[in-house]
């Protein structure tokens, strides 16, 4: 099964990312765009993995401090445009701990560099210039899910595990 361990996000911090791709396809942003209730903050992606037994485990054991999470920026990654979340040190160190557990428990993981992003579309194109109006919106992480990818009728559907 394809895994990965994220942030879920807030109804709030959801509204406020709908409203700026609602924004985005106004100006003529063309792309796959993220469902809303698909939005979230990818800590660590595993990918295909059979054992989530053995994964909560190691969440369970790296301590989670409460912390703001609060949306800054926007940006790209090629043709993938995303929402950035304003520096953090407790959650950075959170993800070098949590990476950390998974690497000494044998969980394989995409070990690229943490760049903290929810991803708004996928294979975005605009045939003019358009500006990301990102609306300002916070809330208190307090929990961190594994959560399960599965493809239904072509499309990715996120479930908690």
């Amino acid at each position: 099964m394809r895994l990965f361990i994220a942030i879920q996000l807030s109804d709030e911090m959801k509204k406020t990312l709908v409203a700026c791709m609602h924004d985005l396809k106004k100006q003529g942003v063309e792309g796959n765009y993220v469902p809303a209730q698909n939005l979230h903050l990818t800590l660590a992606f595993i990918g295909e993995y059979d054992d989530p037994a053995k994964v909560k485990q190691v969440i369970g054991s790296v301590p989670l401090p409460q912390f703001r999470l609060s949306l800054l920026e926007k940006g790209n990654f090629g043709k993938l445009l995303w929402a950035g979340v304003k520096g953090n040190q407790k959650l950075k160190t959170y993800v070098k701990d949590l990476r950390d557990a998974l690497r000494a428990a044998g969980i394989p993981f995409d070990d690229d560099k943490f760049v903290p992003h929810i991803t708004l579309i996928r294979k975005a194109v605009a045939k003019k210039p358009y500006q990301a109006n990102l609306p300002k919106a916070e809330m208190t992480v307090r929990k961190v899910s594994l959560m399960r990818s599965e493809m239904k009728n072509g499309k990715a559907v996120y479930r908690e595990m």
